[in-house]
């Protein structure tokens, strides 16, 4: 692997680096030394994720040593430690108080486990810990059926009661696992040890995050107060907070920080009060208890203040439905005054609803019997805690100006067997979300890390968060010019405006030009095409709109739905959440139909799809954005914090410059924009087109507010001819330029690597960005994971070298299958000891080397793909192969004991061998072979590792014939061991 000197720190880094990753390593390990915030852009493919781990990890083993043990096993399989490992040799944690500890959040599970796929690909082995909810962890038979607050007391009570057996294991197994966190695992590994071994996962990972160097969680682990609290033995002066994926931290902050009460909520909690009531007096005439936890009067006095709270809610004065009752934030302490809830008296309903809680759970089970399931209860009056805590969080009132005191009348939809029954619902909005951040100020962290693909525009990301962020970066991509289209479509093939503006979007010409739009690019876009509109309504209305109405010209006879349908399979977002996986599960389906040229998938900005997922290469080969995404002006939220951000008063404590309301307004939807484009241009080598068909986009100001790597590749075309010209001859000329190689059948490929797929530098083969140096790695695949080959029911039977798509995987890559998982580990595990032989540094500290010029272009323009594969060939095989690839192309590959020539005989195996190999293997599998070949030749590596690796390489399905015919090129030496690889990879029968 090769050293890079960052700044002074020595930075592993599994491949060799591209210009934007070091200059990204850069900025993250000037942050970490100078302990200020950073805000980070890099798209995806830049290997943004590897990046940030690499360098942080670099940047905390300068401190010292990380705390996990030499020579220790992977912590799964022994159940006694070593002497080594013995529970005394457990570093302290007044040793490690000196030391930073990492805290890396993201916003789900599922990231997260991709986030500790990269940290395997690392050289570095932190102790790591990785926190979840019950939902993900539980292993108990019934607990785990159960969800959200319900499995959360069911988990108290059996552990209380001691019901839990894999609760009661946990403090013996941590003393007899020490190595446990040594080597990177997900949630999945927890649970697998828990299942096979017996202790609780949960309260493992409770265990196991006290002693760790690098600590993954979710995002709320963090912005919680009380799941902050939880993380016991953190020195968070010296802690570093990494928030990964955050585009959308600035929303969850104010969310976390805000709360709405539905009256229908106080009605529930008023039955449980009355529960509570009734269950005390029964309790009390069979035990004789004075236990105060069961007094009556209590819970009637929390009853009588439940039902007043409902009664001076719906006594508020609505005068406009529309408007609602608002007041500045400081109201709720005046209204809720009037019923006796002050700061002092906060405190003991709080208490009050805990005994509740654990009440009306005890009574559940007992009711239940002794022998019978837990059911856990959901108990309303938990949400009343929540909503105290809120309020007088702190114990004062100055958050208040924040925030904005607003009643409003609701409408609840039952069966039409029902009418609509109205409610109202109370609700105080936090307005900063910069609250939530600046409780990290306070607890003095170090430095606050926040990068994901779209964070544009940044100015307004830091002011919303209300920190300094004095270290930004906006990242290039690393694609070049000619794998992208850019193009603003500001009319349709009539001539009519394209405005999707509250004004013209209901107007039958702009949805007939839109739908007439969409037509031509439905036939010119190969595969896969994806259009985003701003909302629900706006699709609804198109497609319906779309299905009754044909071409303006009176011979046209097909509805606009039907000739898009000609051209493509249609799939549509669903609103229900339950019904989305069935969409993805459709949209894949309709890709491999060969009945058409693709599918196409009609979405919504700031839904499902334009946030969660990844349609690289034939899954999205271009993404249409109708329209600006703005919200509803209306909207009582919406309205409320635009008039906030426009008082003088909301910039007032502090010295950043003020961000308007209007400016807000526009700057989300430009966001929103951001993150439906980067589902495309997934990986270094894909390619697509992003079609604005809006001509607002033409403005300046909105061009401005993209995402910095898209910024310089857009176009406006003032006729749409010019459009379809340019846009067919992009895909046409991206088509001939393909790797030429033989059409696999009944075979789908997927990458199972970083949500920057293939976004790591290609060590071999074409690379058409220069590195920041010249590093000599003798072996390196090109995404650092096999492929993974997944059987396919039907043949293509396209004439191009059409790969068809297998799924369509989040962009984490969290839900690829797990068969795969050993596998990857054991490879990887395979690569990091080879590479650990060869490292060369290179120093970045010079002024020569950061003054190099900061291009993506191609140094040789006119160098094809097959041109650098095959010139790097002539130099790497050490093998007796020999042969052409070619016809105009030669390549004399010499054996390494002699250096001398093949013979004709050798030389045409040599070359029929060879031929097949390109035939079944991808691109970047074919770069892996030869890197293979190249450390055998350059000695960097033994020839055993090199025939395991090859034998894994060709052990998929449809490729053990390569492993035999191999053979003829071993040594005859090696003959013994190879037949042993021969028989372990033999495809079962």
């Amino acid at each position: 692997m090769p050293i890079y000197k960052i700044r002074g720190i020595d930075v592993d880094f599994p491949f060799q680096a591209y210009d934007c990753q070091v200059v990204y390593m850069e900025k993250v390990i000037q942050s970490l030394q100078e302990g200020k915030n950073a805000l980070l852009e890099s798209p995806t493919g830049t290997g943004k994720t590897l990046s940030l781990l690499c360098a942080t990890l670099a940047w905390r083993k300068s401190f010292g040593e990380f705390s996990t043990y030499p020579n220790e096993d992977k912590g799964w399989g022994s159940s006694q430690p070593s002497s080594s490992q013995s529970v005394s040799s457990t570093p302290s944690d007044s040793q490690r108080s000196g030391l930073p500890v990492i805290i890396y959040t993201s916003r789900t599970h599922s990231q997260l486990k991709q986030v500790i796929r990269e940290l395997k690909t690392c050289n570095y082995r932190p102790k790591m810990a990785i926190l979840g909810s019950r939902e993900q962890m539980c292993i108990h038979d019934n607990v785990k059926l159960l969800r959200g607050k319900a499995q959360n007391h069911a988990c108290q009570y059996v552990c209380k009661k001691r019901k839990c057996r894999h609760h009661s294991q946990v403090s013996e197994f941590m003393k007899k696992h020490n190595p446990l966190g040594n080597e990177p695992f997900d949630i999945e590994d927890l649970v697998n040890i828990g299942r096979h071994k017996g202790p609780c996962p949960y309260y493992v990972s409770r265990e196991l995050h006290k002693s760790a160097d690098i600590l993954f969680a979710p995002y709320n682990y963090l912005i919680d107060p009380g799941n902050r609290r939880s993380l016991t033995g953190i020195p968070w002066s010296k802690a570093v907070l990494i928030f990964d994926e955050a585009h959308n931290l600035e929303s969850i902050c104010a969310d976390a920080a805000s709360f709405d009460l539905p009256s229908t909520y106080i009605t529930s909690c008023i039955s449980e009060a009355n529960q509570c009531i009734d269950l005390c007096i029964k309790k009390r005439a069979i035990e004789k208890s004075a236990d105060k936890q069961f007094d009556p009067d209590n819970y009637a006095i929390l009853k009588a203040l439940l039902m007043k709270l409902e009664k001076k809610i719906g006594e508020v004065v609505i005068q406009s439905k529309e408007l609602g009752f608002t007041r500045p934030g400081n109201y709720i302490y005046e209204f809720l005054s009037d019923l006796n809830v002050t700061y002092e008296t906060a405190n003991m309903l709080m208490d009050t609803i805990d005994n509740a809680a654990q009440f009306l759970e005890e009574a559940n089970n007992a009711a239940s019997g002794a022998e019978a399931k837990p059911k856990g209860t959901v108990c309303r009056l938990e949400t009343i805690k929540d909503v105290l805590n809120i309020i007088f969080r702190d114990g004062g009132k100055s958050h208040s100006l924040f925030y904005r005191f607003h009643v409003q009348e609701s409408q609840s939809n039952y069966s039409e067997s029902f009418k609509a029954k109205n409610f109202r619902t109370l609700s105080w909005w936090c307005f900063n979300p910069g609250i939530a951040m600046q409780e990290f100020e306070k607890l003095g962290v170090r430095s606050i890390i926040l990068t994901s693909g779209t964070l544009s525009p940044l100015d307004s990301f830091a002011l919303e968060l209300n920190l300094k962020f004095p270290i930004r970066l906006e990242n290039p991509h690393v694609i070049d010019s000619d794998q992208i289209w850019v193009g603003v479509v500001p009319t349709g093939p009539s001539g009519y405006p394209l405005n999707s503006s509250f004004r013209t979007r209901d107007s039958l010409e702009y949805k007939q030009e839109l739908g007439n739009t969409i037509v031509n690019f439905a036939r010119i876009v190969p595969d896969g095409l994806l259009v985003f509109f701003p909302s629900y309504y706006m699709m609804d209305q198109c497609i319906e709109c779309w299905k009754s109405m044909s071409h303006a010209s009176s011979t046209q006879v097909l509805t606009i739905w039907e000739r898009i349908c000609k051209h493509k399979h249609p799939v549509i977002e669903p609103k229900q959440s339950a019904l989305f996986s069935n969409a993805i599960e459709d949209f894949e389906m309709k890709l491999r139909n060969q009945s058409t040229s693709g599918a196409i998938f009609f979405a919504v900005c700031r839904g499902k799809v334009s946030e969660g997922l990844d349609f690289a290469d034939q899954a999205g080969r271009a993404v249409v954005i109708t329209g600006m995404p703005f919200s509803t002006k209306t909207d009582p939220k919406v309205r409320l914090k635009r008039e906030y951000l426009d008082q003088p008063a909301s910039r007032s404590k502090t010295d950043l410059k003020g961000l308007t309301g209007e400016e807000w307004y526009v700057q989300q939807a430009a966001r929103a924009v951001n993150q439906a484009v980067g589902r495309v241009i997934r990986h270094r080598h894909d390619y697509g087109a992003i079609i604005f068909c809006d001509e607002r986009f033409l403005q300046q100001g909105r061009q401005e507010q993209m995402s910095y790597w898209l910024r310089p590749h857009v176009k406006g075309y003032s006729k749409f001819g010019d459009v379809i010209f340019t846009l067919t001859k992009f895909f046409r000329e991206k088509k001939d330029s393909l790797v030429l190689r033989p059409k696999q059948k009944e075979i789908f490929l997927v990458d199972e690597c970083c949500s920057d797929k293939d976004g790591l530098p290609q060590i071999m083969g074409s690379s058409s960005q220069s590195p920041i140096n010249s590093v000599s790695i003798p072996v390196q695949s090109s995404s650092g994971k096999p492929r993974l080959l997944i059987q396919a029911s039907t043949n293509r039977t396209k004439t191009d070298n059409y790969i068809p798509v297998g799924s369509i995987p989040p962009a984490n890559r969290a839900t690829l299958p797990d068969q795969f998982n050993n596998l990857q580990q054991q490879f990887n595990y395979f690569k990091r000891d080879l590479e650990s032989h060869c490292v060369e540094v290179v120093d970045l500290s010079s002024e020569e080397v950061l003054k190099l010029p900061f291009s993506l272009k191609k140094q040789k323009v006119l160098e094809t793909r097959n041109d650098h594969l095959e010139r790097e060939n002539k130099r790497a095989l050490p093998l007796s192969l020999c042969g052409k690839i070619s016809e105009k192309k030669e390549v004399i590959l010499g054996n390494t004991s002699s250096g001398t020539s093949c013979s004709g005989e050798v030389e045409s195996r040599g070359s029929a061998f060879l031929t097949q190999v390109r035939e079944k293997l991808s691109v970047a599998e074919y770069k892996d072979f030869v890197g293979f070949m190249k450390a055998l030749k350059s000695k960097t590596m033994t020839i055993t590792p090199v025939l395991e690796s090859i034998a894994k390489l060709f052990s998929f399905p449809g490729r053990f014939s390569l492993l035999k015919m191999f053979k003829d090129f071993v040594p005859t030496k090696y003959h013994e061991k190879y037949e042993e690889l021969l028989r372990i990879h033999r495809p079962q029968d």
